[in-house]
């Protein structure tokens, strides 16, 4: 009989909570392999990397897909090729989903063409701080250069590059 964790959500102990909000996100490397991120710099703190994405617009998305194809049009004027699911985060933050979670959807995608020229939305009409765009080797001392946000999303990528690749591979189906 499998070990029950003390986490599990389905005890009575720990009741399913809300989700009060979905984003969807980019794990998105270019043809050369590099992952492409965005460094925010917030004036008076230190400098974090996200993957591109932001949340899901009821009304606006019909899908987390869909979702994820826009936000990637708005912080990189990009379009992606090849969506795969690849990790999930669920996050209770009090500030941001008092009394639920939000949760992060993250999508390996290609790169199939970006020109910033394109950029638009809240992040480069109404800036809080810096958005830039970033390149890193997809290997363990590139995600190690740089600190990735969520730390769960930086240990899921460190620990599973391989497979993150072979979710791009020809063969997948």
């Amino acid at each position: 009989m499998p070990e029950e964790r003390a986490d599990h959500p389905e005890r009575p102990d720990h009741p399913e909570r809300p989700v009060l909000k979905r984003t969807a996100r980019a794990i998105l490397l270019d043809a050369s392999r590099r992952l492409i991120l965005i460094k925010r710099t917030k004036p008076g703190l230190p400098p974090y990397w996200i993957t591109p994405g932001g949340g899901v617009e009821p009304g606006v998305d019909a899908t987390v897909v869909d979702a994820l194809h826009r936000e990637v049009a708005e912080e990189l004027g990009a379009k992606v090729t090849d969506v795969v699911p690849a990790f999930v985060d669920t996050v209770s933050d009090p500030e941001e989903t008092p009394g639920g979670v939000k949760v992060q959807h993250f999508f390996v995608c290609r790169l199939a063409a970006m020109d910033p020229g394109l950029r638009h939305g809240p992040e480069v009409e109404e800036p809080v701080g810096e958005y830039e765009i970033v390149r890193i080797p997809f290997s363990r001392e590139g995600l190690a250069s740089v600190e990735v946000v969520p730390p769960s999303l930086r240990a899921y990528l460190a620990a599973n590059i391989e497979g993150v690749r072979a979710l791009l591979a020809p063969d997948l189906g």
